[in-house]
């Protein structure tokens, strides 16, 4: 399963995304697809994210029993604490800033 939550992000992307997964909420995108196409379609949002931000999880073999990725400016960010993935929370004065985290 593989879930993808964006933000602010171009039409174009947005088009791009439903080819290959559905939309059930506006931004909010689900699916089941191989690691290859995965992987794609992260490289899609790498290249026309923009100024939005994306976060995208799937199902994974580890203690969580998922992982995820994300890109762009937002004040979440991932920290990884004893090999478990966490979302730790900028002060909004950093976010405002521009910073970018793609963890």
């Amino acid at each position: 399963m593989l879930v993808i939550v964006a933000e602010n992000v171009p039409p174009r992307l947005r088009g791009r995304l439903g080819l290959w997964l559905v939309e059930v909420r506006a931004g909010v995108y689900v699916g089941d697809v191989s690691r290859r196409v995965r992987d794609m379609i992260w490289h899609n949002m790498e290249e026309g994210v923009e100024d939005g931000n994306v976060v995208m999880a799937w199902t994974s073999n580890n203690e969580s029993g998922f992982d995820f990725l994300t890109l762009g400016a937002n004040r979440r960010i991932p920290v990884e604490m004893d090999g478990i993935k966490l979302v730790s929370f900028l002060p909004p004065e950093e976010v405002e800033k521009g910073q970018e985290y793609p963890f």
